[in-house]
């Protein structure tokens, strides 16, 4: 068994979350048992995940959307739910968000350039400040090979949207709600932006601006950083670990 604060510390540090302002409460958002023998990874906090989580015989549950943003919220209704079932098993939660999206080697958007193979990675896609996608240039391809190996490697039916050149060079990618850094894609001259979800301005912003985009899911483009949050948690402290899967195609 390990240490709570153990993990929470080490998350923090490798992660950088103090020094990334976000909405989000990045860290330890609900304290559960002292010494933790099981980590369950998912992508969302929500009762469903808990629920089996808790059945997995978890201590602990790490993810990427946790449940504080920023404002006070009375514990009632399903936000008191949802707290009242972890404090109930003694669960903790930790969440990580920007943190998660902009790490080099780990976060989201490094990894779906990395399942390209692009080389000369550098960040792009300013978000209040900070730039949390990457953008970088592969082995020419045809789109729709590279829209096959990106739904290979989140596991979704990936939306495209075909206004760009037919043969793909240059990339970046800003996983989640990411649609709105269309323009930056555009500013830098990308052939393909991947994104998670779109919203109904993301079409006539690619056809304008001859941009390619695919779009994967706010939900399964956001998998590849947790998971490979997990194999590092697993590696460093030895501690069981499991990914849940709660299934959401938006």
């Amino acid at each position: 068994m390990t240490a709570r604060e153990d993990i929470v510390r080490f998350l923090n540090e490798y992660l950088h979350s103090v020094e990334i302002p976000d909405s989000s409460h990045n860290g330890l958002q609900v304290e559960g048992k002292a010494r933790v023998r099981k980590i369950v990874f998912g992508v969302s906090a929500g009762l469903e995940l808990f629920k089996k989580a808790h059945a997995a015989g978890a201590d602990m549950v790490v993810v990427h959307h946790g449940l504080l943003w920023g404002k006070e919220q009375a514990l009632s209704g399903t936000f008191g739910r949802r707290v009242g079932f972890l404090l109930r098993h003694d669960i903790s939660l930790l969440g990580y968000h920007l943190p998660l999206d902009k790490h080099p080697q780990i976060g989201h958007n490094a990894l779906l350039l990395q399942t390209l193979q692009a080389q000369q990675v550098r960040p792009f896609a300013s978000y209040h400040g900070q730039e949390i996608g990457f953008m970088g240039q592969i082995k020419p391809a045809a789109l729709s090979a590279v829209v096959r190996k990106l739904e290979r490697f989140c596991g979704a039916k990936a939306v495209v949207l075909p206004f760009g050149p037919k043969q793909i060079r240059t990339a970046g990618a800003v996983s989640g709600g990411g649609w709105s850094m269309i323009p930056d894609a555009a500013v830098q001259g990308l052939d393909l932006f991947i994104t998670g979800s779109l919203d109904e301005p993301a079409q006539e912003l690619c056809r304008e601006n001859k941009l390619n985009c695919v779009a994967l899911g706010h939900y399964n483009s956001e998998k590849p950083g947790v998971l490979a949050l997990m194999e590092l948690v697993r590696q460093h402290f030895g501690v069981q670990t499991q990914f849940i899967d709660v299934q959401n195609p938006i």
